[in-house]
Order: structure tokens, then C-alpha cells, then sequence
């Protein structure tokens, strides 16, 4: 980063950052109790809060021009003496003002606020404008931004005469009476004396990875003289909100690892062996390294946590399948939680051809079995007879009780939140934990949500998975693509259709899958069609699964249900209708549908007509490239990391300032300052460290949680 300006220093040594840093914003000068209520609303509830609250942009009104050379549209600030003043009736009643200069006049017009104008606007004020000049009649200003000047210095000057913040604005505030205008006046004498804040960073960081003193910053980052000053004070607070998340993963880590030992798994791997040699393929080189990594971990009575990330087809599956064998032989249980039905039936199936070889059964409990097989499978649960279990949310429900679990694997982890992870952790004594993704994560993203994880990666797919080309059309081509998928059918080959939605909505002009099915059968009718959606019930849902699997439907309808875990290796073709509406990631595990098998596939992405910029930017970049990873950076680019993961439960935090895509380069430094300063003070115990600790708690206080956890 920048070398910090010699005015970045703080020379004043106070045990606090400021006095009243923490304080209610109720005193601030100028809020009082009602506007502290409507700020609260709004999440700023102390002087942090209002200092954190940064301009959106910025104006430059430092460009003063005397009235003689201002030329009609230029934006500037003009600085004069009150003259005549006036209000002028009519069909477009208005407030008139003009000002002098020495150099000539200038007309400004308001047509409302005319009592406060009237007030502050008086005869002989002098008083600096900001707006577009315009010629009518004369030149003029409507409603300028204007400020009344007791001693002309521009140094002084808060709404005009410079670089002026300009504060977020919308219902909500104008609802509280907050424009940019009073957020301006509330803001700036809170920075004019900066030397009363005292920095949390240590200088240690600071120095290390130049960053400006936070006096320095809180004043650049609301009133910049230049704004690459503004760019650099905001760049200093992204920082702060990385290195806060990241010392609260480093500090949850820590935790984990100071607890009583727990116990290492003492399997002689013969189980897994035997899983692995009844395999009809050769683990690839990626897969082995992962197996390697993982065996280390559960051998150790350091409890495991590790995020297992790879790209669609790499083989994850197999990877757990061989870990969870080595805590089976060692006499413990094994959990597998994912957040769909469909996908617990997949790994049901999968995992059950897996051990078959080890004369192990797993059990599958999720939320639609009821009654007495519900009952059996929690007593056979309880009493340890089930030893590979693979469920939804129903393991984490409050009728699970496991036996022994030793090991709990945790896929699509970024479906789940925080607090769920941890609950199917208590269900045992310390268990080793994998969680597992079959969306890659760019790694900014990765060291945000896991970095209190070791992180393995699959980055090799097995030789005998197929080639997949993704091609994108319009409309116009559906009948030749149709075509196409009879002629496939016939030569035993199956395909996917999928699409965004169940059924039609008044809202939405998306063809629905309910109401394609009904128009596919007539289209195809010498060909066998199904249809599985999240609506179908578990036991028909998988009926149709296996008719797909088998080869007697030649044509699945389906929604999104079938993102991950579905494993047809004779599809070989498959068509995503309104493309454009997907986000890359989605259409990557979509795409990861088909090619399972030898051999060429096709994916064909469906756009409607005049697909905006970004749409024809996505559809493309699944056309030229079939790496997960790139795309998931492509992804995040694009959508932002919100829209990315797809859901608020993800664990994301809410950055305020830090933006994923944007700060991308200051996680990965944010991350080892944090993890460096707890290596040599766990508890930040030291002196220098008191405001970092003060300011920590004050960011984290309600996450407690995530530091005790583990």
C-alpha cells in the first residue's frame, strides 16, 4: 500500500480511542434523542457508527470562479455578497437572490425552504454557492448549495468552497430528516480536531503494511483535500474490517486448538483400503494428496477442520467416502449433512454402492420420514447400529442423539449457516469436521468465510470423466435443438431441460417446468419424459431419478433441484432455458450434469431475445472456459459476493466499507497481520494491544459465540 503522510500520526496517548467513541450518537452536537431514534434505524447508534458511516461519493467544489468568467452548464463555486433579496409570486413562485462579486452579479433561485432562506439568507452576508450556472435573463443558479462565511477561510467551508461529501440518501433518511446536507453538519466537527482520536492499530501493523494513523483517515476519509486521499482513507478502514474478521477466525481457531485433546482415529486403514480397491477407476493424484491430508488431521488429537473445495466431477465424494471409513473401522460413526433432500438421496445411493465392498449400510434421515421408520432409524442411530448416516437438517434436530460421532462432513457448507455448523458438531465429543463444496471459491471469498479452516483442493478431474461444450442460443434455434435431442434419444443418450421456476407466476414470463412438461410429452411423443422438481414428494421424486438413471425416461424436465449430486452417466446433453437469469456458478454445477460418462456433451444455454451486457458477458464466459475456479471468479466479479453464495445464511459477514471484489488484494495481508499479532498475544494481554482488544469487542461483542465455538 501508499506510505502513510507524516500528518498520519496521532500525537496524543489516551486510554481510550476517543472519549466518547462508544457513546450514543444521541450526543452527538446536533442529533439529541428524536434523530438518535431515526439514526438507530438505520444502524449507527454510537460516534463510531456515525465516523464508519462514509460519503458514497464525493464533489469537487474547490473550483471558485469569479462571477465575470462563469460560462452557462460549468459546475463551480462562486463566493460573493448578498444584495437584493426577495420572494417572487406567481404561477412559479420563488425565493431570488443575488450576489455580488466586485467582478459582476449572480442570480439564485429557490422554489421551496423560502421561510429558512429567508432567516439566513440576509442582505450583506457573504456567502460561498455551488451549482451549474445557466443564462436566463442573466446568470443564474438553482438551488445551489450555498454556506453563510463568518471568516472567509475555505479551509473552514463544509458544504461549498471543496471536496464535499456527499452521504447516502434515500426514503428511509429523508423519512428521518437526514439529508447529505445535515449529515455534513453532524459529521465534520467531529473531524476537524483529529488528534483527539487515538489509533487501535497497533503501530507494529501499521507500520508494516503502511497504513495511515486512524486520525489521519476518519478526517481523508470524510473531508480529502485531494481525492486519492479519500481513496486511501477508505482503503484503511477495508483493511480494519478484514483484519477484525480475520483475528476472530484466528482467535476461534486458537480456541479449538487450546481445548482438552480429543481422541485420534486409530483405524489401521484397512476399511478404507478396501473402499478404494473395489473402485472401477484409479483415484486421481489430487484425490490421493486430499486423502493424505485428511488422514493426517483425524490421526491427530487435534480436532480436524478443513474445507475440501474442488471443481464438479473431481471426486469429493469418493475422497469422504474413504475418510469416513477409517473412523467406521475405528468403531465411531460418521455424519454426512446436506441441505436438500434430493441431494441426501444422491449421496444415499452413492455412498451405498461405495461401501458396499465393507459390508457397511448407511442410513439416510431427513425431515419427510415419519412415524415408525422415522422411530427406527433414531434408535438405530442412539444405539450406534448405524455408522455412516447422510441427512438434512433432521440431524441437527433435537430427536438426533448420535452414539459415538467421530467425524461429521458438511456439503454445499455455504447453504448452511454458522450456527448449524456448530450444532451438528455438539451432537458429539469434539468430532473432526469436513466441509465439503462443489462450487469452487475464489479465495478472498474462501479466507472470508473459512479462515479458521484448512483448506484442501481437488484440482485434477478424473480420466474417464468426459468432455463437456457449451454452446448459447436464441429462440429461433428451438426447433433444430429439439430435433437434435430426439435423434440422441435414439442413439440411448439422455438429456436435461432445465428451467428457473415450478410453475407460472403472474410475476415472472419464465417458462415454468410444470407447464413444459405438459407441452415436452406432446412434443416428444415417441419419447419417454419425467419431471422432478423440489415440490414432488422424496419417494416419486426418486422414482423418476432412477427411471433417469436406468434409461427408461429419455428426457428429464427439472428445476434447480438437480444443481449438485446428480450422477447420470448416459445424459450427454443438456439445455438451460433463460440462461441469463442463472449466475455463472449455478450454470457451472448445472453444466456438471452431463459429461459424467466418455465422450462429448453438450450443454446448450437458452437466452431470450436483447440479453442485457451482463447476461451476454456470462453466457460467454461459460462458452470459453469449463474451470470451475475461473468461472467462480468471473462469478464474483460480476455478481458480487451476496449474490454469489445465494443465500444470507452463508456466515458472510455484512462489511459496511470492505467490498470482496474491490479489496480483493487487502484480505490476504488484513489476514496475517491478525493471525501474526494472536500468535505471540492470544489474549491481547499486551499494553499496546488494550485499544486493538477495546475496538475488537466493540466490532464482535454479539458474535461471542463464534469465539467459544468449536
Amino acid at each position: 500500500m501508499a506510505k502513510s503522510h507524516s500528518a498520519g500520526k496521532s500525537t496524543v496517548s489516551a486510554p481510550s480511542i476517543h472519549p466518547r467513541w462508544t457513546e450514543s450518537v444521541q450526543y452527538v452536537k446536533g442529533v439529541g434523542p428524536k434523530r438518535a431514534e431515526s439514526l438507530n434505524e438505520l444502524g449507527i447508534e454510537t460516534m463510531a457508527d456515525l465516523l464508519m458511516h462514509l460519503p458514497r461519493r464525493y464533489l469537487d467544489r474547490s473550483d471558485m470562479v469569479p462571477i465575470a468568467k462563469l460560462v452557462p452548464e460549468q459546475h463551480v463555486t462562486v463566493v460573493g455578497k448578498v444584495g437584493m433579496t426577495g420572494m417572487l409570486r406567481g404561477r412559479m413562485s420563488r425565493f431570488e437572490v443575488v450576489i455580488s462579486d466586485g467582478t459582476g452579479e449572480l442570480t439564485l433561485l429557490w422554489f421551496k425552504g423560502w421561510r429558512y432562506l429567508e432567516k439566513v439568507l440576509k442582505k450583506g452576508a457573504l456567502i460561498a454557492v455551488s451549482g451549474q450556472v445557466r443564462y436566463y435573463h442573466g446568470l443564474q443558479m438553482t438551488h445551489p448549495d450555498f454556506e453563510v462565511l463568518e471568516d472567509w477561510e475555505a479551509g473552514n467551508l463544509t458544504h461549498t468552497g471543496r471536496i464535499v461529501p456527499v452521504y447516502p440518501s434515500g426514503a428511509e433518511w429523508s423519512r428521518a430528516g437526514l439529508t447529505p446536507r445535515s449529515m455534513r453538519r453532524l459529521i465534520k466537527p467531529l473531524v476537524t480536531d483529529p488528534d483527539s482520536f487515538t489509533d487501535y492499530l497497533p503501530s507494529s501493523i501499521r507500520d508494516a503494511e503502511e497504513l495511515p494513523s486512524l486520525p489521519w483517515t476518519l478526517t481523508n476519509a470524510h473531508y480529502p483535500n485531494e481525492i486519492s486521499d479519500a481513496e486511501r482513507a477508505r482503503d484503511r478502514l477495508a483493511f480494519d474490517e478484514f483484519f477484525f474478521l480475520e483475528l476472530t477466525l484466528a482467535r476461534r481457531r486458537l480456541l479449538i486448538d487450546k481445548k482438552d485433546e480429543g481422541r485420534a482415529c486409530d483405524s489401521s486403514g484397512h476399511l478404507a483400503r478396501q473402499l478404494v480397491d473395489g473402485l472401477p477407476f484409479t483415484l486421481t493424484p489430487a484425490q490421493k494428496r486430499v486423502i493424505k491430508e485428511i488422514t493426517g488431521d483425524i490421526r491427530s488429537t487435534r480436532p480436524m477442520r478443513r474445507l475440501l473445495q474442488g471443481d464438479v466431477g473431481a471426486g469429493k465424494t469418493v475422497v469422504a467416502a474413504a475418510t469416513m471409513a477409517l473412523w467406521v473401522e475405528s468403531g465411531a460413526q460418521t455424519a454426512l449433512m446436506v441441505p436438500t433432500e434430493i441431494l441426501a438421496e444422491q449421496h444415499l445411493h452413492t455412498l451405498t454402492r461405495l461401501f458396499e465392498p465393507c459390508g457397511i449400510q448407511p442410513v439416510l434421515m431427513t425431515g419427510s420420514i415419519k412415524g415408525a421408520e422415522r422411530r427406527e432409524r433414531l434408535e438405530m442411530i442412539a444405539n450406534g447400529t448405524a455408522r455412516v448416516i447422510i441427512g438434512t437438517h433432521a440431524l441437527i434436530s433435537e430427536g438426533t442423539e448420535f452414539h459415538d460421532l467421530g467425524m461429521v462432513i458438511i456439503d454445499e457448507q455455504h447453504r448452511f449457516g454458522v450456527a448449524e455448523r456448530q450444532r451438528i458438531v455438539n451432537k458429539g465429543t469434539r468430532p473432526d469436521l469436513l466441509v465439503m463444496t462443489a462450487t469452487p471459491i475464489p479465495r478472498t471469498l474462501a479466507l472470508t468465510l473459512y479462515g479458521d479452516l484448512d483448506v484442501s483442493v481437488l484440482n485434477q478431474k478424473p480420466p474417464q470423466k468426459g468432455t463437456i461444450r457449451t454452446v448459447w442460443r436464441t429462440e429461433d434455434a428451438r426447433d433444430k435443438i429439439y430435433a437434435y435431442i430426439n435423434d440422441a434419444a435414439g442413439r440411448g443418450e439422455l438429456a436435461y431441460i432445465v428451467y428457473p421456476l415450478v410453475e407460472v407466476s403472474e410475476k415472472s414470463d419464465l417458462k415454468a417446468a410444470t407447464t413444459a412438461f405438459k407441452e415436452l410429452e406432446q412434443r416428444f411423443p415417441n419419447r419417454n419424459v419425467g419431471l422432478v422438481h423440489g415440490r414432488v414428494k422424496p419417494r416419486d421424486r426418486q422414482a423418476v431419478m432412477n427411471d433417469f438413471y436406468a434409461g427408461n425416461l429419455h428426457i428429464l424436465v427439472a428445476t434447480t433441484v438437480i444443481e449438485v449430486g446428480v450422477d447420470a452417466p448416459a445424459a450427454r446433453l443438456m439445455v438451460i432455458e433463460n440462461a441469463e437469469r442463472f449466475g455463472l456458478s449455478q450454470l457451472h454445477q448445472l453444466r456438471g450434469r452431463i459429461g459424467r460418462g466418455p465422450g462429448e456433451s453438450i450443454c446448450v444455454l437458452m437466452i431470450g431475445h436483447g440479453p442485457t451486457p451482463i447476461a451476454r458477458e456470462r453466457v460467454e464466459a461459460m462458452c470459453q472456459t469449463d474451470d470451475g475456479f475461473k468461472i467462480a471468479e468471473e462469478d464474483l466479479r460480476l455478481r458480487g459476493p451476496g449474490e454469489f453464495l445465494g443465500t444470507r445464511q452463508s456466515g458472510l459477514p455484512e462489511f459496511t466499507i470492505a467490498h470482496l471484489v474491490r479489496d480483493a488484494h487487502l484480505v490476504e495481508p488484513a489476514r496475517q497481520a491478525a493471525f501474526h499479532i494472536l500468535e505471540t498475544d492470544p489474549d491481547l494481554k499486551h499494553p499496546d494491544h488494550k485499544l486493538l482488544r477495546s475496538e475488537w469487542k466493540r466490532r464482535y461483542g454479539q458474535r461471542q459465540r463464534l469465539l467459544q465455538a468449536g
